[in-house]
């Protein structure tokens, strides 16, 4: 058997993508289609950790923009996050696979406070890891927390899950001749200021050379390609990097 191209992952889940159609909340059968993705790339020996966002029921910046004080609309979206934690953590554990929450909140009822060397050790023991709550602070994105994280416990790529393919140089849905970018720079995505994560956020995957795949999670099994080291979606590197 072909032997996985990565040993260890982060995987960023927006919360938009687990609502699904639907919008808002979350879709049942997204989650359970996540869930089944992950268990793959587990059984192939990958260490599997996830960052995934809170967007499917709150957003902080729409929020702030509303009058919501920014802080607080920054902290109510961390909660949601460890909502959307918890529920990929059942759905998780009832296809057998163990699984651990860990949150930059603490909230001992429910998930454990975030430390990194415990992090790094329910990865080395084949635990599915999921960090909640962002970074633990206001004015930082989940992206940024998911970069961070990366860095933190040592992945060998950032995989950001997306519901479109790849990278395009404007958005697809709005513009159907838009061109969509195999590989790129992380100093092209701060200079063309390319939609795919904030500044912070590449800034620190380019500094601590943690290479990017924009992939889209709808198409079942993309997650086990890309382990298994198959061209999908786009690979961002830096300008010493080899290629994908």
């Amino acid at each position: 058997m072909k032997t996985p191209k990565y040993r260890r992952i982060l995987l960023k889940v927006s919360g938009e993508a687990l609502a699904g159609e639907k919008g808002f909340g979350l879709d049942q059968k997204v989650v359970n289609s996540v869930a089944r993705q992950i268990q793959e790339v587990v059984e192939l020996g990958t260490e599997v950790a996830i960052v995934v966002g809170g967007g499917n029921f709150w957003r902080g910046l729409r929020a702030s923009s509303r009058g919501v004080d920014r802080a607080t609309a920054d902290y109510i979206g961390m909660l949601a996050t460890v909502m959307n934690s918890l529920a990929l953590q059942d759905s998780f554990e009832k296809m057998g696979m163990e699984t651990r929450v860990l949150t930059a909140i603490e909230m001992r009822e429910v998930a454990e406070p975030y430390i990194r060397r415990r992090a790094i050790r329910h990865l080395e023991k084949g635990r599915v890891v999921i960090f909640g709550a962002g970074t633990g602070n206001p004015f930082f994105t989940t992206d940024t927390a998911a970069a961070l994280r990366a860095i933190e416990v040592e992945a060998e790529v950032f995989l950001k899950a997306t519901k479109v393919d790849g990278v395009y140089e404007t958005d697809p849905q709005l513009d159907p001749e838009a061109k969509k970018f195999d590989n790129l720079k992380f100093i092209e995505i701060l200079n063309r200021r390319l939609k795919v994560m904030d500044s912070t956020a590449t800034s620190l995957c380019m500094d601590n050379k943690i290479p990017i795949v924009v992939f889209n999670l709808n198409e079942f099994g993309n997650i086990k390609r890309i382990v298994m080291g198959e061209k999908i979606g786009t690979f961002v590197r830096g300008d010493d990097d080899g290629d994908n």
